[in-house]
Order: structure tokens, then sequence, then C-alpha cells
């Protein structure tokens, strides 16, 4: 069965940083298009991040560019998100999915599976 567990988060001051891994299994990632999300309190599901199978290219928020990066472990089988100069809008659930087929989009109904999420709060 194709499972995804996130894994990393955590309470961090801000201007601190986090890595967020997305362990997969049932699939390979490397075959496969990975997105996070975040879900903050009151506040719908938005699109993070994703990194695309067809060319491995990466994509970005315009709230996070510049200051999260994600990457793909093959040995692994692991997507991670480096999260660094983090502020506390970035508190949020964060979740990584994979969507039926092997394509990137910012829409969460395109994610067939979906991890348990990771709570991030970023708070002195």
């Amino acid at each position: 069965q194709v499972q995804l567990v996130e894994s990393g988060g955590g309470l961090v001051q801000p201007g601190g940083s986090l890595r967020l891994s997305c362990a997969a299994s049932g699939f390979t990632v490397d075959y496969y298009s990975i997105g996070w999300f975040r879900q903050a309190p009151g506040k719908g599901r938005e699109v993070v991040s994703c990194i695309s199978f067809s060319d491995g290219s990466t994509y970005y928020a315009a709230s996070v560019k510049g200051r999260f990066t994600i990457s793909r472990d093959s040995a692994k089988n692991t997507v991670y998100l480096q999260m660094s100069s983090l502020n506390p809008e970035d508190t949020a659930v964060y979740y990584c999915a994979a969507p039926a087929d092997y394509g990137c989009y910012a829409e969460e109904y395109e994610y067939d599976y979906w991890g348990q999420g990771t709570q991030v709060t970023v708070s002195s």
C-alpha cells in the first residue's frame, strides 16, 4: 500500500531552521512528483513546494522562495523540505502528498496520497 510519513516538525525560534522528511513506502519517489502543502489554523491548505518526476524541476510558493528547499534522496526513498529563516507566518501543519499521475500541481485535489502531517510552530 502507498504510504507517506512526515517527520521533523516541532517548535523553533523565529529565524531558525527545520528539515522535514517525507518517507515513502509502496512506491518509489523517483517515479512520482511529490508536493509539500501546509495548513495554518483557520486557513485553507496551500501548496508550499513540489519536485517533479518528469525532469526533477522544483517549484516554490512565493512566500517561501529563497528560504525553503525541496530535495529527493533516492537511496532513502525520501523527500525533504529544508526550511530556513522561519517566521511565525510559517506556523502550520505540513503535509507531503503524491498525485495519481506524475505531475506537479498547486491544487490539493490533484493529489491522491497524503501523509498524516507534522506540526511546525515558530514562536519565541
